[in-house]
Parts: C-alpha cells; structure tokens; sequence
C-alpha cells in the first residue's frame, strides 16, 4: 500500500511538473483547462469552481458507466494543482521563443510519464483520464482522451479561451504517446478491466 501510494503520488508530482512545462512555454494548454478556463470567463465564475463542478460532473459520469473512483481521483488535482501553482510562482514565461519550443516539446514525454504512471496505480482516475476511460473499451484510451481533449478544447475556443499549438499536441499525441508507454513499460501498464 505505502509502494502504491508513493507511486500515485510521485507520479502526480512528474504530471505537474509537465503541465507547468505546458503552461510556462504559453503556447497552448491542454483541452481540458482550455474548457474550463472558457467555461469561467463565459459564466464570469472563478475558475476554481468551474474545474471543481466539472470535474465531480466528469467522475461521476464515469462512475455511472462503471469506473469506481479512489484515492487517486483525489490525489491526482490536489497534487497536480500543488506542483503547478508552485511552478508557475517560481518561473516565467522565457522570452525566447525557442526556449519555449524546447519547453512544449520537453512537456509531452514528462506529460506522459505521468499520466500513464498515476493510471498504472490504478487507485482511482481524475477527471479527463476518467472520462476517457470510462468509454475504453469500446473505444481505445489513445482515442477517448483525443476526443475528450478535442472536445474541452473546441468548447473553451468557443467560449472565448485562447488556444495554440501545444493545445493541438495534446489532443492529437498525448492519448497515444500515453497508450504507447503504458504498452512497453510495465511499471506504466493501465489495467482496462
């Protein structure tokens, strides 16, 4: 249990590390803070709350369809949104554009590492793995998490959230480059039971 929850735990901690990555090159955040940012400047409510309506919507959703959440569910939020309020205190946005190049191609493979990691865990998803695996199967996670970030992504842009090509990244690689890892390396296998 202590090996599993150091697992969970360190795992959240590289997650947050590659969104502040994300976040910090400024040039396009993943499709589900894209939806909730819109979300927030449409309805004029903080952002906080958006996030925490719609993820409690999200898991529960995929609770209804029979993914049960856990420790993680918590976890993954609380220490994401920890690492990433810390990161984005302690550093700017480089003035560099090829810093921040550097900085988006750099976030994918940590993104990864840590998404497939929490998930190998298997104590529970947040709200945007737990949505995209609540229809895997039928449809395969490196394709539910496309749609679920395409999805968040197109409804922010309308919204009046910004969008860019890290946004792009992140619904056409992450769900596979995940999928990828989560295949080679056994310490990162999901379990789709």
């Amino acid at each position: 249990m202590v090996s599993q929850l150091v697992r969970l735990v360190g795992s959240c901690v590289i997650l947050g590390v590659g969104v502040a990555m994300l976040l910090i090159a400024s040039l396009g955040s993943d499709g589900y803070s894209t939806m909730i940012n819109g979300l927030s400047i449409a309805l004029d409510v903080p952002f906080w709350i958006v996030n925490l309506v719609i993820g409690i919507l999200l898991v529960a959703m995929a609770w209804a369809r029979g993914l049960r959440p856990g420790l993680g569910t918590i976890t993954q939020p609380l220490v994401v949104g920890f690492v990433v309020s810390g990161l984005l205190d302690a550093f700017a946005e480089p003035d560099e554009m090829g810093v921040r190049i550097f900085l988006l191609v750099l976030s994918f493979p940590v993104l990864a590492v840590g998404v497939a990691g929490y998930l190998a865990v298997d104590a529970g998803a947040g709200p945007t793995e737990a949505a995209a695996l609540a229809f895997d199967p039928p449809v395969p996670f490196k394709w539910s998490y496309s749609v679920v970030q395409g999805g968040g992504a197109l409804l922010g842009w309308l919204c009046g959230a910004a969008v860019g090509p890290g946004t792009l990244l992140v619904i056409f690689l992450l769900g596979p480059l995940v999928d990828l890892l989560s295949a080679r390396f056994p310490v990162l296998s999901i379990d789709r039971s």
